[in-house]
């Protein structure tokens, strides 16, 4: 059987409610939610395709994308916007050069811009692969990146 239709098996009672942990389920198995999962789910639970994406779309945890390697999530709550992550959204762009939602033609880099981190009082944040980084300058930006490309060799 395939990893889809086992995770959607664990859930004997199938129903609305079952929805959104198999899409959790499924997304943490394949790293995003893909149209043929969506179509799936939707067939099981006797739900419109319509109405799968429409909740899963509400909720901002749920990609619809391969993540990179190193996904890098940026904060752009007040806090952080005050203090300058706009800045470094765009010196973010430049130096991985994708945008948010977009993953690196080489599969090293995804960006995901949050309206809330909820690191508010060491802002601006950043996280990679779920590590945080406070106090982010351009200057320590750089670093980091230059970091998780050291990695690779």
């Amino acid at each position: 059987m395939d990893k889809i239709g086992e995770i959607i098996k664990k859930f004997p009672d199938l129903s609305r409610e079952s929805l959104i942990p198999i899409l959790q389920e499924v997304q943490d198995e394949f790293g995003y939610l893909s149209e043929e999962a969506i179509i799936r789910i939707g067939k099981a639970l006797n739900l419109p395709v319509s109405k799968i994406f429409g909740l899963s779309t509400f909720y901002n945890q749920f990609r619809y994308s391969t993540s990179g390697k190193y996904h890098i999530r940026l904060c752009h709550g007040t806090d952080c916007h005050m203090n300058g992550s706009g800045h470094l959204l765009d010196e973010l762009m430049k130096l991985i050069g994708i945008r948010d939602g977009e993953t690196s033609s080489d599969g090293l880099f995804s960006l995901e811009v949050l309206s809330c981190i909820g690191a508010c009082g060491q802002s601006p944040v950043i996280s990679v692969n779920g590590e945080y980084f406070r106090d982010v300058t351009k200057e320590k930006l750089g670093e980091i990146i230059d970091h998780y490309r050291h990695l690779e060799g």
